[in-house]
């Protein structure tokens, strides 16, 4: 009874909350997955009127946004502005590596060395965090973009027990980005310790902190045999919600199909305020063809 009341409601939501509704505004796409430059990301967004974007690598190569020199990174928010573009949210790898003292659950054939040299990478790189950190603040702030993605370590056989360790550093991550008037979004991957809804309510519990919210990925979760909607949904903490992702596999594709929709209705009806991002994420040589079917699925949706 109480599923289907809740289903009940997320259906009556446009009508009990069209001020809030998502709509084609609402709507955000991640430049490197629609296009292979820049310029051809600008005219997708334009054959569609799409007037936000998220960004993470440069389309066609170039490397990652969060990341780039002050110089460069100025340059592209000047050509977005005069496209009428805004950057809703900055996609980057940080945390997205072995913590180190763990080992990843996801074993690979190694040699020693092999092992060793991959320790030391995944060392350098917890090393320098703040400094990455920081490279993304600045990047965000050029951007004048709120939201910032961050991973939560290689995904190790009892998650459960390494989060109250991984905790503590994103709290330090967190401190520093709510002072720059920042928001870091922990975003549910499967390569990752939280990968499912329940683990990213679990983080948000060790984290309460302001600085730090979600960015959710309903698929990410499939494989963890997660019923994305509306079960992962009603275990979110909804007002840590800050960010949605979408992908092909789950809108266009299947045969895991997501009931958008609802989900849609239901975030309106709970004062969700954020973008819904489009990670086309198909790797068979469609993924430009993939995002235009995307599209025009979610033209029906919010029509």
């Amino acid at each position: 009874m109480l599923r289907r009341n809740f289903l009940l409601a997320s259906a009556a939501a446009p009508a009990l909350f069209g001020r809030n509704r998502i709509d084609l505004s609402r709507i955000s796409l991640l430049t490197d997955e629609i296009a292979k430059s820049p310029a051809e990301a600008i005219a997708f967004c334009r054959q569609y009127g799409i007037r936000n974007v998220e960004l993470r690598g440069v389309p066609g190569g170039g490397g990652t946004y969060a990341f780039l020199d002050e110089a460069v990174l100025r340059g592209v928010s000047r050509e977005l502005h005069e496209a009428g573009l805004q950057v809703s949210f900055l996609n980057t790898p940080m945390l997205k590596f072995t913590m180190p003292g763990t080992e990843p659950a996801r074993r690979r054939n190694e040699t020693p060395e092999q092992r060793a040299k991959r320790e030391e990478r995944d060392k350098q790189q917890f090393d320098k965090r703040i400094d990455d950190l920081r490279k993304a603040i600045r990047a965000a702030h050029i951007f004048d973009v709120h939201d910032i993605r961050v991973f939560t370590f290689s995904r190790v056989a009892d998650p459960a027990a390494i989060l109250p360790k991984v905790a503590p550093i994103l709290d330090e991550m967190a401190a520093i980005a709510e002072k720059e008037g920042v928001r870091l979004l922990v975003e549910n991957e499967g390569s990752c310790n939280v990968a499912t809804s329940p683990e990213l309510a679990q983080i948000c519990k060790l984290v309460p902190r302001k600085g730090l919210g979600i960015n959710w990925d309903p698929v990410n979760a499939l494989g963890f045999k997660e019923v994305s909607w509306p079960d992962g949904y009603k275990a979110l903490p909804r007002k840590r919600i800050h960010n949605v992702q979408m992908k092909a596999r789950a809108l266009v594709i299947g045969p895991d199909f997501v009931d958008w929709k609802s989900i849609f209705n239901a975030l309106a009806a709970d004062g969700y305020k954020g973008k819904i991002g489009l990670e086309t994420h198909v790797f068979d040589g469609t993924l430009i063809e993939k995002a235009h079917l995307c599209m025009k699925k979610i033209q029906e949706l919010v029509s």
